[in-house]
């Protein structure tokens, strides 16, 4: 049986900010110390896997021999949108190649204006980089300027960790629930006086759970106010899961992690962006080489034309809704337990099923499905269009 969310009341409760985050104030020697250790670390951010089985993934594929034609593969692994960017970011993107000769300086504050617009901030409390990846990478990087410990949950988006661990910090990891939600009790609990940040994907990935509203206030809340938290808003727009984005200047420890790679289909375009007290952005802007300058011109003129295309937006949600019935139909006649996501994936249990699952989707041209966890049967996969979601279903039974 499926689990299911919990109802998201809405209630705000704000902290003593009495302590102000320490992390305001790099003296040059922090600075030349942290950006000479930062192509190290951003090395291995980058470097590194992405899940427990990312090292197989692309070892003796069925499409090695004769038995699928490469053309009709069907890729479900890293979350991406199935559907592309949106006409009028195609359109944005081609137009803007001819005028990609010259730099992006005026086009970066323009985006920033516009997303502030949007989350209602001012272009002081955006960052951009090149996807949101890059910019976890560089808050961690900021934390690092101390050493100590990060909180996170397990399973969780792990890609910045192994650049954590080449600062010197080391990863706390907690358990999520049994019903694989962030145990954000358990998290609180395991921050110490050493915790320089605490991790938070929210709705999670690999699980695809989103906490409570207020609940994650109240987390938010009682977080020491010189600990960073880190919350990665890859997945909200999905289902329109709540955004802490009102809290940010209520909450200056606070970054907000944003996105244009799911719902807006620019995963290969790359382009992300944070939001936080202009202070912090302003410390941030200080460990880019360039500041706002990881996004292409071409890549922020996509951006910019898809935040104007909401019919494109509601299109994707609508389809990712349709597509992963679909995959929650199968499941359900199969008896294999999953998660009801509020995201672009699926977690679910593979030990119920009759066949290897990642076996049989390979044979059929499918590719995806894999674990985060260690010995765990639980699975993830990306969901595609209505017609490759058919296809999986068609390969389990």
């Amino acid at each position: 049986m499926p689990f299911f969310r919990k109802q998201l009341p809405m209630e705000l409760s704000l902290p003593n900010s009495s302590n102000s985050l320490n992390y305001s104030k790099l003296t040059p020697m922090n600075r030349r110390e942290l950006i000479r250790n930062a192509a190290l670390a951003m090395g291995a951010f980058s470097a590194a896997p992405l899940t427990l089985a990312a090292s197989d993934l692309y070892k003796h594929q069925p499409w090695d021999s004769q038995d699928v034609p490469l053309g009709s593969i069907i890729k479900l692994s890293a979350n991406e949108n199935p559907h592309g960017p949106s006409p009028m970011a195609k359109k944005a993107m081609y137009d803007a190649v001819t005028a990609s000769n010259r730099y992006q300086w005026d086009m970066n504050g323009t985006l920033r204006e516009q997303i502030g617009k949007i989350s209602n901030h001012s272009k002081e409390h955006i960052i951009l980089g090149a996807g949101s990846s890059e910019l976890l990478g560089l808050i961690t990087l900021w934390a690092a300027q101390q050493k100590g410990n990060i909180v996170a949950a397990d399973p969780t988006f792990q890609l910045w960790m192994p650049a954590a661990r080449k600062l010197g910090l080391t990863v706390q990891l907690v358990p999520v629930t049994t019903a694989k939600e962030n145990d954000l009790p358990a998290m609180l609990a395991a921050i110490n006086s050493d915790t320089r940040m605490v991790y938070l994907c929210n709705p999670n990935n690999p699980t695809g759970t989103v906490s409570a509203t207020a609940d994650l206030e109240l987390f938010i809340k009682k977080i020491p106010a010189n600990c960073i938290i880190l919350l990665d808003e890859a997945y909200t727009d999905y289902y329109d899961s709540p955004s802490m984005l009102h809290l940010v200047n209520d909450f200056p420890n606070l970054i907000i992690a944003k996105t244009f790679s799911k719902v807006h289909g620019l995963a290969g375009a790359r382009l992300g962006y944070a939001v936080s007290v202009p202070a912090n952005i302003q410390q941030l802007m200080q460990l880019q080489a360039w500041a706002n300058a990881g996004p292409s011109y071409v890549s922020m003129q996509g951006g910019l034309a898809s935040m104007q295309d909401n019919d494109f937006v509601a299109f994707v949600k609508a389809e990712n809704i349709k597509a992963k019935d679909i995959f929650y139909k199968g499941l359900t006649q199969l008896n294999i337990p999953f998660i009801r996501s509020y995201t672009s994936f699926v977690y679910f249990d593979g030990a119920a099923s009759k066949k290897n699952v990642p076996t049989a989707l390979q044979a059929a041209g499918i590719i995806g499905a894999r674990t985060f966890e260690k010995n765990s049967t639980w699975l993830r996969l990306s969901i595609g269009t209505v017609d490759e979601m058919q296809k999986v279903v068609a390969a389990l039974l």
